[in-house]
């Protein structure tokens, strides 16, 4: 999945067949290990898996790119309050960029109004098809949940990390003049608690190691990529790694992705698992409300700190 490169990119399976184990066996607990491990070392880690057929990845991706192909002033109908949500595109500061950030898209009705605002008559395929595929990232994104709560012993405490709700961004970068390589996105930490990426097999995607080195990712037919966000290091008292990613664009391809962003729901306060705070795990934040946290880092003073440090600048204990 790393082209180019001698780092070792941690790839957990979750195919069907190596998932036929039971929650607490030995076996079970030794993919939590792994899962932990990945996040708190890496930040990231490249996810095999064949429960998404590659017929609904392909038709997700044709759905995708005829959204795109609307026109402009079209486009502009679909607007948010939600950070990053609405349409975003025509940025001088990110001239290929374009994306969709759709919200409650495991909802019928909402993907039904967003496509009548989209195209004259709807778009039922469009519905079905998004609907499929956000399902079967959510099973995805709740198991890695489960796992992230029973690695650290938590799985009988807690149902869930904290209550969330889930942002589909839909991300098409156009392909930079020719011979260039030109940033697609900047280089950023995820406010989300986690993201699971899926691409159209156009390369772009880079991390960033602890030690400052950027690797590419290139994705296989049945992988994707689960990214520590800001909110998940916060929960976890600073041990699980928030990875700093960006796009850098080359070649003559557009590139398609889609990402789904597990949010807490407006209001929540976040707050390190008491669990995980103790003599040697000192608490690295304040507990604050993350609606208070989205308008900080969207602010001239948030934009002025580094990205990785935005959250530190927020909530730090100093």
């Amino acid at each position: 999945m790393c082209s180019d490169c001698q780092y070792q990119i941690p790839t957990i399976d979750f195919s069907i067949n190596s998932l036929e184990i039971d929650r607490g066996t030995e076996e079970w607990y030794s993919l939590c290990k792994r899962v932990r491990e990945a996040c708190e070392n890496n930040g990231f880690f490249e996810i095999v898996y064949d429960k998404i057929p590659l017929q609904l990845r392909a038709e997700t991706f044709s759905m995708i790119r005829q959204l795109f192909s609307l026109p402009l002033e079209t486009k502009k109908n679909y607007f948010s309050s939600r950070p990053y949500g609405g349409y975003h595109g025509q940025n001088p500061k990110l001239p290929l960029f374009e994306s969709f950030g759709l919200e409650d898209p495991s909802n019928y009705e909402s993907l039904r109004s967003f496509t009548q605002l989209m195209w004259p008559n709807g778009h039922d395929k469009f519905c079905n098809t998004v609907i499929s595929m956000v399902k079967k990232l959510d099973d995805l994104k709740h198991m890695i949940e489960v796992m992230i709560l029973d690695s650290y012993g938590l799985g009988e405490k807690s149902k869930s990390i904290m209550a969330s709700m889930t942002l589909l961004r839909i991300m098409k970068y156009s392909p930079p003049p020719s011979g260039e390589s030109m940033q697609g996105l900047h280089a950023h930490t995820d406010k989300a608690l986690s993201t699971i990426l899926c691409d159209d097999q156009v390369s772009g995607l880079e991390i960033e190691t602890k030690d400052g080195q950027w690797i590419k990712l290139s994705f296989s037919p049945t992988s994707l990529v689960f990214v520590v966000g800001d909110l998940l290091m916060a929960w976890s008292n600073g041990r699980m790694h928030p990875a700093k990613h960006r796009v850098m664009m080359s070649g003559e391809k557009e590139r398609y992705s889609l990402g789904q962003f597990v949010d807490p729901v407006e209001g929540t306060i976040i707050k390190a698992t008491k669990e995980l705070v103790d003599e040697e795990h000192p608490r690295i934040l304040e507990d604050f409300d993350y609606t208070k946290f989205s308008k900080f880092f969207f602010s001239e003073e948030g934009k002025a700190v580094d990205t990785e440090m935005q959250i530190f600048a927020f909530a730090g204990i100093s």
